[in-house]
């Protein structure tokens, strides 16, 4: 995967690398957890270098959830060092632009793409790559900085795998970090 040719204002999705996805207190953490968090690092921060925007999803769970608003898996994780100026949409189901907000903010970059990461790879990534597509975005995806956990049938590599490949055959582009980010 090489570096592709993104538009200069694409924004960066960061989907729900949420305090929960890492700590490992209600549930094991994503695969390869610490790996991920430095990727997203590196590529928020290549985002900000090159001057685009970057949005945070958070994903509010119901009551009782660990990813429930207040509850201590909820926030975004402070390892990833979101600037003040960083918007945070909320949603409560897989698709980011569920959020009308999130909709509007993404088109008010005009720059017709965005470039997404994040969690889970299966779910609320996926989903939000499909919805970005449908919308006539230009997708990039961060091949190495999107995870999930295994599942009873699939280990989480085999998952991040089979949607790679799933997100190309729907249109997105793949890049690795170290594309991406030339270090």
């Amino acid at each position: 995967m090489s570096a592709p040719s993104l538009t200069a204002n694409a924004p960066l999705i960061v989907i729900d690398l949420q305090t929960g996805m890492f700590d490992g207190v209600h549930e094991p953490p994503i695969h390869d957890a610490t790996a991920i968090a430095e990727r997203a690092r590196a590529v928020i921060d290549w985002a900000r270098r090159g001057g685009r925007k970057v949005a945070f999803i958070r994903h509010d769970g119901p009551e009782g959830d660990p990813l429930a608003p207040g509850e201590p898996g909820w926030p975004v994780w402070a390892a990833l060092g979101q600037a003040d100026d960083e918007p945070t949409f909320a949603k409560s189901v897989r698709d980011a632009f569920s959020n009308p907000a999130f909709g509007d903010w993404v088109a008010g970059q005009g720059a017709g793409a965005v470039v997404i990461l994040g969690a889970q790879t299966d779910f609320c990534v996926a989903a939000t790559v499909k919805a970005a597509i449908a919308r006539g975005l230009g997708v990039t995806v961060v091949a190495d900085a999107h995870s999930t956990l295994d599942s009873a049938s699939e280990s989480a590599e085999q998952i991040i795998a089979r949607h790679n490949g799933e997100f190309t055959v729907a249109g997105a582009t793949l890049v690795t970090t170290k594309a991406l980010v030339g270090d």
